[in-house]
């Protein structure tokens, strides 16, 4: 299997259909999540909605760049997002987050094997296997406290 298609179906785990390393997946723990849950504040903890849209928010901007346009995000605009008030914006939410997801790991099937080690926009930022990597591991890390964060406000209540 060629290197592409294996970090689009690692990808694809984390995000939309996998249970080999987390048991779960970010489409598992989200669909049919009462929006009142996903917007809960448990202490001083980010709340799921946030996590989620910060998740979709670095796979925006990497499409971006693997579609040829510029590396518009930053990190300090990463949790910045108007809040969700109803179900219907967090179904909306989630929709684009898994139609993204999709288009993401899509072009990374089609990446030219030449380019996987080629410096990703600039030099300092690393090249196009490890931010694709990273955004594999990114995810992770999130999903696991949107996990914890889920359980304990259910927990709650």
């Amino acid at each position: 299997m060629k290197n592409q298609l294996k970090l689009a179906n690692r990808f694809r785990e984390v995000i939309l259909n996998g249970t080999w390393i987390a048991n779960t997946n970010f489409k598992d723990q989200l669909e049919n999540l009462d929006y009142k849950i996903a917007t809960a504040k448990f202490q001083n903890l980010n709340t799921i909605s946030i996590l989620a849209q910060h998740i979709h928010y670095y796979i925006k901007g990497i499409t971006s760049v693997l579609l040829g346009g510029d590396l518009e995000i930053r990190d300090k605009f990463s949790f910045d997002f108007p809040p969700v008030e109803s179900q219907q914006q967090w179904d909306n939410f989630l929709s684009h987050f898994w139609k993204d997801s999709e288009e993401f790991a899509k072009l990374i099937e089609t990446l030219p094997d030449d380019k996987l080690n080629t410096d990703f926009v600039e030099e300092k930022y690393g090249t196009y296997i490890r931010n694709i990597d990273g955004m594999i591991e990114h995810s992770y890390y999130h999903l696991g406290q949107i996990v914890l964060i889920r359980k304990m406000i259910e927990n709650q209540n």
